[in-house]
Formats: C-alpha cells, sequence, structure tokens
C-alpha cells in the first residue's frame, strides 16, 4: 500500500452562502490524498498500473467548477467521483480551503476535510 498526494491545486471558485460568492467567487487550494496498492507500478513503471494524478487533478477542477453553498458537498462529490473512477484506489482524503472568507475578521482560510474508505 502506498500513497500518492496532489496538493494545493489552486482553483477560483463560486461555492459559498451569500450571494456575493456566487456572483463574485473565491479563490481555493484543494488537496487530494489516495492510499492505493502502488506496488505493481513501481515494478511495472507504467501509469496504467497506478493512480493518475492528472485525472485526480482533473476530478477536482471539474467538481469545483459546479456551484455549491457548502464546503462539505463539493469534497463528497470529489471523493464520490475517484472512488467511482478510480479502482485501485482504498482510500481517499480530500481538503478544500477557501482563502480570506468573508466571515468578518482576518481569516487567512477555512478548510474542509473529508475522508472516506472503499466497501
Amino acid at each position: 500500500m502506498g500513497k500518492i498526494k496532489v496538493e494545493q491545486i489552486a482553483v477560483y471558485a463560486h461555492h459559498g452562502c451569500m450571494i456575493e460568492e456566487a456572483k463574485i467567487g473565491s479563490d481555493y487550494l484543494v488537496d487530494v490524498e489516495v492510499k492505493a496498492d502502488i506496488s505493481k507500478s513501481s515494478v511495472s513503471d507504467s501509469l496504467l498500473d497506478t493512480v493518475d494524478y492528472v485525472h485526480l487533478t482533473k476530478i477536482v477542477q471539474q467538481e469545483m467548477a459546479v456551484r455549491s453553498e457548502l464546503l462539505e458537498h463539493v469534497g463528497k462529490r470529489i471523493i464520490d467521483r475517484i472512488l467511482g473512477e478510480l479502482e485501485l484506489v482504498k482510500k481517499t482524503t480530500v481538503w478544500i480551503s477557501k482563502i480570506n472568507p468573508p466571515i468578518g475578521g482576518n481569516v487567512a482560510k477555512v478548510t474542509v476535510e473529508m475522508t472516506k474508505k472503499r466497501k
């Protein structure tokens, strides 16, 4: 078993409960970690035997482009697609951070972390 991480995927999106957030949008950083058996790819040196991090990045970009009020909702969609599309993945964790959230005060970011294992 091994881990593959894709960190700080920068995305501009329109998530949030306020009307202004839907119109203006915000900067986000998304991190993805997957656990998978990567022993075969360590020997074969073949992309077909591992989890393609380009595929992970595309899933994040596509799901972040679909507006939601809550980051939890976006996180669930990302996780469901990863487990649905990438059979080698046994467990995944996703962190979604909203940079400079409009919550009154000097807050650098808020982050939602979600994890799911394959059944």
